[in-house]
Protein backbone atom coordinates (compact mmCIF):
# COMPACT_ATOMS: atom_id res chain seq x y z
CA UNK A 1 0.00 0.00 0.00
CA UNK A 2 2.07 3.14 -1.27
CA UNK A 3 2.02 6.28 0.71
CA UNK A 4 2.92 9.23 -0.45
CA UNK A 5 3.99 12.31 1.41
CA UNK A 6 3.81 15.19 0.00
CA UNK A 7 6.45 18.40 0.94
CA UNK A 8 6.56 21.88 0.01
CA UNK A 9 9.96 23.10 0.57
CA UNK A 10 10.93 27.12 0.23
CA UNK A 11 14.61 28.27 1.61
CA UNK A 12 14.62 25.18 4.14
CA UNK A 13 18.49 24.18 3.32
CA UNK A 14 19.45 23.95 7.04
CA UNK A 15 16.35 21.46 7.91
CA UNK A 16 15.07 19.62 4.62
CA UNK A 17 17.92 17.01 4.72
CA UNK A 18 16.79 15.88 7.81
CA UNK A 19 13.14 16.22 7.24
CA UNK A 20 14.27 13.77 4.50
CA UNK A 21 16.00 11.66 6.72
CA UNK A 22 13.15 11.22 9.08
CA UNK A 23 11.30 9.97 6.62
CA UNK A 24 13.61 7.23 4.60
CA UNK A 25 13.83 5.75 8.02
CA UNK A 26 10.88 4.12 8.17
CA UNK A 27 10.97 2.98 4.95
CA UNK A 28 10.66 -0.38 6.18
CA UNK A 29 7.59 0.34 7.68
CA UNK A 30 6.02 1.94 4.28
CA UNK A 31 5.84 2.10 0.96
CA UNK A 32 7.00 5.42 0.83
CA UNK A 33 6.74 7.83 -2.00
CA UNK A 34 8.31 11.19 -0.99
CA UNK A 35 6.82 13.97 -3.14
CA UNK A 36 9.56 17.47 -3.05
CA UNK A 37 8.13 20.45 -4.18
CA UNK A 38 11.21 23.29 -4.64
CA UNK A 39 8.58 26.10 -4.95
CA UNK A 40 11.61 28.49 -6.38
CA UNK A 41 13.98 28.03 -3.46
CA UNK A 42 17.06 30.33 -3.78
CA UNK A 43 19.51 29.03 -1.45
CA UNK A 44 20.90 25.34 -1.52
CA UNK A 45 17.88 23.84 -0.83
CA UNK A 46 17.15 21.81 -3.96
CA UNK A 47 20.68 21.04 -3.64
CA UNK A 48 20.25 19.31 -0.26
CA UNK A 49 17.38 17.44 -1.48
CA UNK A 50 18.84 16.15 -4.74
CA UNK A 51 21.85 14.95 -2.40
CA UNK A 52 19.34 13.48 -0.84
CA UNK A 53 18.03 11.76 -3.84
CA UNK A 54 21.23 10.03 -4.58
CA UNK A 55 20.90 7.58 -1.94
CA UNK A 56 16.94 6.90 -2.76
CA UNK A 57 14.90 6.24 -5.63
CA UNK A 58 11.81 7.29 -3.16
CA UNK A 59 11.99 11.13 -3.63
CA UNK A 60 10.35 12.73 -6.53
CA UNK A 61 11.18 16.28 -7.01
CA UNK A 62 9.24 18.65 -8.79
CA UNK A 63 10.73 22.20 -9.56
CA UNK A 64 8.51 25.48 -9.83
CA UNK A 65 8.64 29.18 -9.61
CA UNK A 66 7.72 30.46 -5.71
CA UNK A 67 3.86 30.52 -5.80
CA UNK A 68 3.87 29.92 -2.21
CA UNK A 69 3.12 26.67 0.11
CA UNK A 70 -0.73 26.73 -0.77
CA UNK A 71 -0.09 26.42 -4.46
CA UNK A 72 3.28 23.93 -3.84
CA UNK A 73 0.39 21.35 -1.77
CA UNK A 74 -1.07 21.41 -4.80
CA UNK A 75 1.58 20.68 -7.21
CA UNK A 76 2.07 17.72 -4.82
CA UNK A 77 -1.34 16.42 -5.17
CA UNK A 78 -1.35 16.22 -8.62
CA UNK A 79 1.81 14.26 -8.27
CA UNK A 80 0.38 11.56 -6.85
CA UNK A 81 0.95 8.03 -8.37
CA UNK A 82 -1.91 5.64 -9.39
CA UNK A 83 -1.06 2.79 -7.08
CA UNK A 84 -1.10 5.71 -4.05
CA UNK A 85 -3.36 4.82 -1.52
CA UNK A 86 -2.62 6.55 1.66
CA UNK A 87 -1.26 10.40 1.50
CA UNK A 88 0.57 12.57 4.51
CA UNK A 89 2.41 15.57 4.79
CA UNK A 90 5.62 16.63 5.80
CA UNK A 91 7.06 20.30 6.57
CA UNK A 92 10.59 20.59 5.11
CA UNK A 93 11.70 22.00 8.32
CA UNK A 94 9.72 19.45 10.80
CA UNK A 95 10.43 16.17 11.59
CA UNK A 96 8.84 12.55 11.19
CA UNK A 97 9.22 10.55 14.65
CA UNK A 98 10.70 6.91 13.94
CA UNK A 99 8.00 4.53 14.36
CA UNK A 100 5.07 6.62 13.24
CA UNK A 101 3.84 5.55 10.43
CA UNK A 102 4.23 1.59 11.76
CA UNK A 103 2.02 3.02 13.97
CA UNK A 104 -0.70 4.77 12.44
CA UNK A 105 -0.66 2.16 9.07
CA UNK A 106 -1.76 -0.59 11.25
CA UNK A 107 -5.40 1.19 11.82
CA UNK A 108 -5.71 0.80 8.38
CA UNK A 109 -4.65 -2.89 8.30
CA UNK A 110 -7.44 -3.21 10.81
CA UNK A 111 -10.32 -1.20 9.80
CA UNK A 112 -10.63 -1.46 5.71
CA UNK A 113 -12.70 1.42 6.07
CA UNK A 114 -11.03 3.79 7.43
CA UNK A 115 -10.26 7.10 6.34
CA UNK A 116 -7.96 9.17 7.81
CA UNK A 117 -6.16 8.70 11.28
CA UNK A 118 -5.35 12.29 12.89
CA UNK A 119 -2.13 11.84 15.66
CA UNK A 120 -0.53 14.03 17.85
CA UNK A 121 2.14 16.49 17.44
CA UNK A 122 5.10 17.75 19.91
CA UNK A 123 6.57 20.99 19.87
CA UNK A 124 9.76 21.92 20.30
CA UNK A 125 12.34 24.37 20.32
CA UNK A 126 15.74 22.16 20.06
CA UNK A 127 15.76 18.86 18.35
CA UNK A 128 18.99 16.54 18.63
CA UNK A 129 20.59 16.86 14.77
CA UNK A 130 21.81 13.05 15.11
CA UNK A 131 18.98 11.24 16.47
CA UNK A 132 16.12 13.61 15.79
CA UNK A 133 14.33 13.35 18.67
CA UNK A 134 14.01 16.49 20.90
CA UNK A 135 17.16 17.27 22.76
CA UNK A 136 17.69 16.55 26.23
CA UNK A 137 17.18 20.51 28.00
CA UNK A 138 14.77 21.82 25.51
CA UNK A 139 11.05 22.99 26.03
CA UNK A 140 8.34 20.95 24.46
CA UNK A 141 4.76 20.08 24.53
CA UNK A 142 2.35 17.69 22.92
CA UNK A 143 -0.90 18.59 21.82
CA UNK A 144 -3.90 17.45 19.12
CA UNK A 145 -2.94 20.30 16.74
CA UNK A 146 -3.92 21.59 13.34
CA UNK A 147 -1.39 20.23 11.51
CA UNK A 148 -1.57 18.42 8.09
CA UNK A 149 1.33 16.29 9.01
CA UNK A 150 -0.98 14.64 11.97
CA UNK A 151 -3.31 13.02 9.56
CA UNK A 152 -2.74 9.89 6.83
CA UNK A 153 -5.54 10.14 4.59
CA UNK A 154 -6.83 7.76 2.48
CA UNK A 155 -6.69 7.94 -1.19
CA UNK A 156 -10.46 8.21 -1.55
CA UNK A 157 -10.83 10.87 0.82
CA UNK A 158 -7.99 13.55 -0.60
CA UNK A 159 -10.16 12.62 -4.34
CA UNK A 160 -12.96 13.63 -2.60
CA UNK A 161 -12.25 16.84 -0.85
CA UNK A 162 -10.57 18.36 -3.83
CA UNK A 163 -7.46 20.40 -3.29
CA UNK A 164 -6.18 23.39 -1.16
CA UNK A 165 -7.66 26.47 -1.22
CA UNK A 166 -5.60 28.72 -3.02
CA UNK A 167 -7.34 31.71 -1.91
CA UNK A 168 -5.32 31.04 1.49
CA UNK A 169 -1.93 32.68 2.11
CA UNK A 170 -1.76 31.01 5.49
CA UNK A 171 -3.93 28.89 7.14
CA UNK A 172 -4.93 27.10 4.30
CA UNK A 173 -3.70 23.32 6.38
CA UNK A 174 -6.36 24.53 8.70
CA UNK A 175 -8.90 25.15 6.07
CA UNK A 176 -8.41 21.55 4.57
CA UNK A 177 -8.74 19.82 7.55
CA UNK A 178 -11.98 21.61 8.58
CA UNK A 179 -13.62 20.83 5.14
CA UNK A 180 -11.88 17.08 6.26
CA UNK A 181 -13.21 16.87 9.14
CA UNK A 182 -16.94 18.36 8.22
CA UNK A 183 -17.11 15.71 5.57
CA UNK A 184 -18.12 12.89 7.79
CA UNK A 185 -15.00 11.30 7.29
CA UNK A 186 -14.51 7.96 9.02
CA UNK A 187 -11.25 8.83 11.39
CA UNK A 188 -9.97 7.29 14.22
CA UNK A 189 -7.77 9.66 16.80
CA UNK A 190 -4.35 7.55 18.46
CA UNK A 191 -2.16 8.75 20.72
CA UNK A 192 0.76 8.48 18.43
CA UNK A 193 3.50 11.97 17.98
CA UNK A 194 3.33 12.40 14.38
CA UNK A 195 5.17 14.99 13.75
CA UNK A 196 7.72 16.84 15.85
CA UNK A 197 7.22 20.77 15.02
CA UNK A 198 10.13 22.67 14.81
CA UNK A 199 10.09 26.01 16.14
CA UNK A 200 12.41 28.34 14.70
CA UNK A 201 12.80 31.79 13.63
CA UNK A 202 11.75 31.17 10.12
CA UNK A 203 8.43 29.71 10.90
CA UNK A 204 5.86 31.02 8.93
CA UNK A 205 3.72 31.45 12.10
CA UNK A 206 5.82 34.18 13.48
CA UNK A 207 4.65 36.43 11.70
CA UNK A 208 2.64 39.30 12.55
CA UNK A 209 -1.01 39.57 11.96
CA UNK A 210 -1.22 37.66 9.05
CA UNK A 211 -1.44 33.91 10.94
CA UNK A 212 -4.34 34.72 13.09
CA UNK A 213 -6.10 36.98 10.23
CA UNK A 214 -6.14 33.76 8.01
CA UNK A 215 -6.91 31.32 10.77
CA UNK A 216 -10.00 33.21 11.44
CA UNK A 217 -10.92 33.13 7.70
CA UNK A 218 -10.76 29.55 7.52
CA UNK A 219 -13.12 29.20 10.56
CA UNK A 220 -15.21 31.72 9.35
CA UNK A 221 -15.41 29.90 6.05
CA UNK A 222 -16.01 26.50 8.26
CA UNK A 223 -18.91 28.39 10.00
CA UNK A 224 -20.72 29.56 6.98
CA UNK A 225 -20.47 26.47 5.03
CA UNK A 226 -22.31 24.66 7.96
CA UNK A 227 -24.72 27.26 7.88
CA UNK A 228 -25.50 26.23 4.21
CA UNK A 229 -25.85 22.74 4.90
CA UNK A 230 -26.43 21.58 8.06
CA UNK A 231 -25.51 17.57 6.90
CA UNK A 232 -21.97 18.89 7.49
CA UNK A 233 -20.36 17.54 10.74
CA UNK A 234 -19.94 20.37 13.79
CA UNK A 235 -15.87 20.25 14.61
CA UNK A 236 -15.65 19.83 18.13
CA UNK A 237 -13.28 17.83 20.45
CA UNK A 238 -10.27 17.52 17.70
CA UNK A 239 -8.39 20.21 18.48
CA UNK A 240 -6.49 20.94 21.74
CA UNK A 241 -6.87 24.35 21.61
CA UNK A 242 -6.57 25.54 25.16
CA UNK A 243 -2.80 23.22 24.96
CA UNK A 244 -2.54 24.76 21.93
CA UNK A 245 -2.47 28.81 23.34
CA UNK A 246 0.60 27.34 25.56
CA UNK A 247 2.92 27.63 22.09
CA UNK A 248 3.90 31.30 23.19
CA UNK A 249 5.39 30.19 26.26
CA UNK A 250 7.71 27.77 25.79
Amino acid sequence: MTLSVIMPVYNREAYVGAALRSLLRQQDDADLDIIVVDDGSTDGSNAAVRSMMRQTSRIRLFEQPNMGVTKARNTGLRQLLPQTRLVSFLDSDDISPAGRFKADLSCFDRDPLLELTYSRMTLVDELDGETLEPAAGGHSITVRGIHLSAGIFARSLVDRIGGFDEEFRQAEDTDYLLRVFESDAKYTMPDTVALYYRRHPGNMTKEADVPFREFMRAIYKSMKRRRGDPSLRRIEGIFDFKDLAQWRFL
